[in-house]
């Protein structure tokens, strides 16, 4: 199992929902939403109208929690035909700034892990969303001791990894990145020639979702959870 021991030379982690908890929690927010705005359509149709939105404004705004305030609001103008009360307006505020300030819940094993693997490893965390969100996040999962590199991504794609890489002056072999996103955290990592460990979480936002059969490629592991990524490592 330790194939990663020699080569390796920096382990990513994504943060959230491989770290900590975070994509649960806008899927509560998205239902009190919905419900703030029930008089004017169906859940279903709801949702779909903000995903939508999400998805038109993602290239300006990007990833994270204010970007998706912002989607909030526009989506309930666009749901009420621009007569959505001043009052609405305040409380789905009031849901992006309740989402922005939730507890940080950091999962099941990760201390022990990043712990263990920070004492022989280079470790960094590569995630994607907004810069003083994550920022806030990281303060309070109280792991940044254990990184030697923060990196808060626009985008996950193979060429925001290429320059990553870059940077951390290392080739693509002597990289690994652990994350719970296909799309994001395995695929572009993938098509670099390094090396990735899917770790799935219960929960996966819709644009984070891929479709299709299953990887074969020799750089590619899947666990079931966290503390399994160690037995690449010993």
């Amino acid at each position: 199992m330790n194939v990663m021991k020699e080569k390796i030379k920096i382990i990513g982690f994504d943060a959230d929902d491989t770290l900590w908890v975070n994509e649960p929690f806008y899927r509560e927010t998205e239902e009190k939403f919905s419900d703030l705005l029930k008089e004017y359509l169906p859940e279903e149709a709801i949702m779909q109208k903000l995903f939508r939105t999400e998805m038109q404004n993602l290239e300006l705004y990007g990833y994270g929690a204010k970007g998706f305030m912002l989607s909030l609001i526009e989506t309930g103008i666009k749901i009420s035909d621009n007569s959505l009360p001043n009052e609405k307006i305040l409380q789905i505020i009031q849901l992006g700034k309740d989402l922005i300030n939730k507890p940080l819940e950091v999962l099941d094993g990760v201390h022990e892990v990043l712990e263990k693997l920070s004492k022989k490893h280079k470790l960094i965390i590569a995630t994607k969303g907004d810069l003083l969100d994550q920022e806030r996040k990281l303060e309070k999962s109280k792991l940044a001791k254990y990184f030697h590199h923060i990196e808060i991504m626009s985008d996950k794609k193979a060429e925001n990894y290429q320059k990553l890489i870059a940077h951390l002056d290392i080739s693509s072999e002597e990289f690994v990145m652990v994350g719970n996103s296909m799309k994001s955290d395995v695929l572009p990592v993938l098509e670099l020639g390094s090396c990735s460990i899917h770790v799935p979480f219960h929960t996966t936002w819709v644009h984070e979702e891929v479709n299709g059969s299953k990887i074969e490629n020799d750089n590619f592991y899947e666990v079931k959870s966290i503390s399994d990524i160690l037995a690449f490592f010993e």
